[in-house]
């Protein structure tokens, strides 16, 4: 083996990784942040698809492995810059809320799937062919593939910071087109220096004549951006999003002000993170004695209450901490998980510290500090008229049980926690975060909820206030001048009248008011309400954190009678959308992958033994990659940082569990001993793992990791020991022949894991996922001892 190889292979896979993750960002700011699912769903198409071309070009293509390898790396790199020329029509060509509604859309989404799986599909044909090639010595390449993707997670921290999100396919397809050039031959290797000349020739114009990505029409950016005189005064890269400062005459921002308001709304820069609404830049007035926020029902817990200490989980752009300042406030601490937004945020205004701090950290693990503050402001959810599901896959643990009970324990003895939410129809947002309010208040505090609970509503908003004390005669009469004065309408307090919350801002039905009622009730009529109720109104738990997300599968058909089928997707686009992919990458993978293989005429036993084998290992590891990466979020306090942790230190450690897998590895029952080992390791994790992290949560920084890295780190070096010794194991048996569609058929279910592990985790929580990850490892381990699949021969 030519000793440049191994390095030839770490800057493929690192350039192959790197590209995954700035696709995700492209995506997240041409569309929106669920079509992730599909790049790595796609990435591992290209995987499994180059197993099956493998098959059966396999004679041809080893004669000559020492050209077609380099060429397939620098076509890799060429295929990743040829992409970027034509964004406008692969990341814009489609429509997330059209593609439900024209069959135009459907079809240049399959486009986007094909062009994008193009780089994957040569990236991985190289490395597939180098493991045919030198499968005997598959430990060295296969650690080589891991390490440098486990690099090049930890590689992008840097380039996000640095470049903006159009330039950096142009400086990740550098590493392809360097793994090219290290593997071309000392001989016959002019072609291959051609092509290195072209791919050299795309770069060097992709770097002078940068490309702009397209913007979806649906985008709060995009829409701004149609105002009279509206201008981009300030872009930030950053591995956080790609944040947008955006200025306009007629840019004022005033969430569900009062009807009555007649003052003015001050003029206001506004702030935007991959196109997504992120809050205005607001300037602290120190001389102000009035804020229009006093005229919104975000006011609530201000009119009922006087709290000395605000801690604003979510904190945006600054708007509720200048609202808390205002109200002379000597204690305000606000939290946004972006650290780049809160740097541009003490750029661009005066802050006016101590008395107003802004961190950049998850809310959560701020407040594991220990503080109590009298009043806790959650950030707003929905978005006006409803969000149509766009973000029902985002994790948000701000609005899980857990995190309210943990919120709870935060507060003062007469402390409060306020969350306001957009009026959707047919109502979702506000019925989900009362019961989860409800929740909280029957399992934390004395007497009923009802007494601990009081929400105001006007014609676009909702804001509750959940009190630590009993709320008071004193407290309710506030909240009824309040609602008088700004002709808003009392939904909830302590010995509220039936017919008391339907005054100036009338529903056309009762409905509404029949499900808050039934949400009040006691637990066995609050859970019958749940089943009946047409969407998921549950609160979310840590296992489960989609607020969001609130389809219910079994009330699809009932949905189309209702409300039509043209307009279904626009209630819950987001969940479909995940659901489309599984379906389509499902297609694609038995399309491209698995029936070509089962065509070709062999022996059943040779049919199935790869298959239980290699697609049980594929399944379990893209499981359990899944869930740690969910579940370190919160942990490290912030979901990218979360991200590179687990991906690098799996691949890394998976990579050394290659690299020595054939000292470690040589016999049956060896092999059979370390399957159950890591099954027993994920039911143990599946078990105990949420209450590992949340009880050492607390723990400084540098523990934390090096807690990740050993819950991390022996499991994936287990686990990365199992793909090179079954394909070492195969070449050993002299069935070479069947190495490529080991390759093809792990590659075919990981592609559909990834998608299925969100479906999974969705309808049933991180616990279940990783049982089921444990079930797969032990199916594989099942299949040696049972001699569906004779690992090495005696």
């Amino acid at each position: 083996m030519n000793r440049r190889l191994p390095w030839a292979v770490g800057f493929l896979s690192a350039g192959m990784i790197a590209f995954q993750l700035s696709l995700m960002q492209i995506l997240s700011i041409c569309q929106w942040s669920h079509f992730a699912y599909m790049v790595i769903s796609v990435a591992m198409l290209g995987l499994g698809t180059s197993g099956t071309v493998l098959f059966f070009l396999k004679k041809k293509l080893l004669g000559r492995t020492e050209l077609y390898v380099p060429a397939l790396m620098i076509l890799t790199s060429v295929s990743m810059v040829t992409i970027l020329f034509f964004s406008g029509r692969v990341f814009g060509g489609f429509d997330s809320y059209l593609v439900f509604y024209e069959k135009r859309h459907y079809a240049d989404l399959l486009l986007t799937y094909f062009v994008l799986f193009i780089p994957f599909f040569l990236g991985a044909s190289a490395l597939g062919l180098l493991y045919i090639r030198y499968a005997s010595g598959i430990g060295k390449l296969y650690f080589a593939d891991l390490t440098g993707s486990g690099l090049a997670g930890l590689l992008m921290l840097f380039l996000f910071w640095h470049f903006s999100p159009e330039r950096l396919p142009v400086i990740i397809a550098c590493f392809p087109l360097l793994a090219g050039i290290l593997a071309i031959p000392a001989k016959g290797g002019r072609v291959i220096a051609g092509l290195g000349l072209i791919a050299g020739s795309l770069l060097l114009a992709g770097t002078m004549y940068p490309v702009k990505l397209p913007l979806s029409q649906y985008k709060s950016l995009s829409r701004t951006l149609l105002l009279p005189g509206a201008r981009i005064m300030e872009k930030v890269n950053s591995p956080y999003g790609h944040l947008t400062r955006v200025q306009a005459k007629s840019l004022r921002y005033a969430p569900g002000l009062s009807l009555t308001y007649s003052g003015s709304v001050p003029v206001q820069e506004v702030l935007f993170n991959n196109g997504d609404w992120l809050g205005p830049v607001v300037a602290f007035d120190t001389s102000a004695t009035d804020h229009f926020l006093d005229h919104a029902t975000y006011a609530l817990p201000f009119i009922t209450g006087d709290p000395g200490s605000v801690f604003i989980a979510g904190a945006a752009a600054g708007l509720y901490a200048d609202h808390a300042w205002v109200h002379g406030v000597q204690e305000i601490i606000a939290a946004q998980t972006n650290k780049a937004a809160v740097e541009l945020l003490y750029r661009n205004s005066v802050i006016p510290e101590p008395s107003v701090h802004f961190v950049g950290i998850h809310p959560r693990t701020f407040l594991l500090s220990g503080s109590r503050y009298d009043l806790i402001i959650l950030p707003e959810t929905g978005s006006f008229g409803g969000s149509a599901g766009i973000h029902a896959l985002e994790e948000q643990f701000l609005f899980t049980t857990q995190a309210f009970s943990q919120m709870w324990d935060c507060l003062t003895p007469d402390g409060m926690i306020s969350a306001t939410v957009w009026m959707d129809f047919p109502s979702r947002n506000s019925l989900k975060l009362l019961a989860t309010l409800v929740q909280i208040a029957e399992s934390k505090a004395p007497g009923s909820p009802a007494e601990h609970i009081m929400a105001v509503r006007s014609w676009a908003t909702v804001t509750f206030v959940l009190k630590k004390s009993r709320i008071t005669s004193r407290e309710i009469t506030k909240l009824m001048e309040f609602s008088r004065r700004e002709q808003f309408d009392p939904l909830l307090y302590p010995g509220m009248g039936p017919s008391a919350g339907d005054h100036y801002n009338s529903l056309q039905d009762d409905s509404f008011f029949v499900a808050i009622e039934r949400i009040m009730s006691p637990s066995v009529e609050r859970k019958a309400f749940f089943k009946e109720y047409d969407f998921n109104i549950r609160p979310a738990t840590d296992s489960k954190p989609y607020f969001s997300q609130f389809l219910k599968l079994n009330r699809l058909s009932k949905m189309r009678d209702v409300f039509g089928d043209a307009s279904v997707p626009f209630l819950e686009t987001g969940y479909l959308i995940v659901l489309v992919t599984f379906l389509q990458i499902t297609a694609a993978a038995l399309l491209f992958i698995l029936l070509p293989l089962f065509l070709i005429k062999k022996p059943g036993r040779k049919k199935a033994s790869p298959l239980v084998y290699f697609a049980a290992i594929g399944v379990g590891y893209m499981f359990v990659e899944m869930v740690f990466i969910r579940q370190y979020t919160v942990y490290f306090g912030d979901p990218l940082y979360a991200a590179s942790a687990v991906l690098s230190a799996m691949l890394f450690f998976s990579g050394a569990g290659a690299f020595v897998s054939r000292k470690v590895v040589f016999e049956n029952r060896r092999f059979g001993i370390l399957m159950l080992f890591i099954t027993g390791l994920l039911v143990i994790l599946a078990a105990g793992l949420t209450p590992l992290l949340n009880s050492t949560a607390g723990f400084p920084l540098w523990l934390k990791l090096l807690l990740s890295f050993v819950i991390t780190g022996p499991l994936s070096f287990l686990m990365g020991m199992m793909f090179p010794s079954g394909i070492r194991a195969l070449s050993l048996q002299k069935k070479d022949d069947l190495i490529p569609w080991a390759w093809g058929v792990n590659g075919a279910f990981s592609v559909i894991s990834t998608v299925l592990a969100t479906i999974l985790a969705v309808e049933f929580g991180f616990s279940i996922v990783m049982l089921v990850g444990a079930v797969a490892y032990f199916t594989a381990g099942q299949a040696v001892r049972f001699r569906l699949f004779s690992i090495f021969v005696s």
